[in-house]
């Protein structure tokens, strides 16, 4: 089966790393092309297709400034990828409670194990 375009939804068009950076870059406020450019260390041309992408699925919004392109974050089209990774939360959240279960028994271990022992490594007379 052939891979969907990725300007037909969010999920594709955030499957290329360079375009993760961008929404990145404009989580933290609009910026203008060049600065983009600048930061991500691409040819122009290749960030203007990034943004093309991400604006043909409204996750960005552009506006002219003078003679300037400003690109703000739109991230309303990003909640049904948060939507469906949220469904994974819960499988994680256990996963790190048993590591935490684990790492607490190994550590509770060891301070029993120290407890019991006096320097050289003896056992302590007085510790049961």
């Amino acid at each position: 089966m052939a891979r969907a375009a990725t300007t037909t939804d969010a999920f594709n068009a955030v499957a290329e790393p360079r375009r993760r950076q961008i929404l990145d870059l404009l989580a933290a406020g609009e910026r203008p092309v060049n600065d983009l450019v600048e930061l991500l260390g691409l040819a122009q041309p290749q960030v203007s297709k990034h943004l093309r992408v991400l604006r043909e699925v409204d996750l960005v919004h552009v506006r002219d400034e003078g003679r300037q392109r400003m690109y703000s974050l739109n991230a309303g089209p990003l909640q049904p990828i948060h939507a469906w990774l949220r469904k994974y939360e819960q499988a994680w959240d256990e996963r790190f409670d048993l590591m935490d279960t684990v790492l607490n028994d190994l550590s509770a271990e060891e301070n029993n194990d120290e407890q019991g022992h006096v320097a050289g490594g003896q056992p302590d007379p007085h510790h049961p």
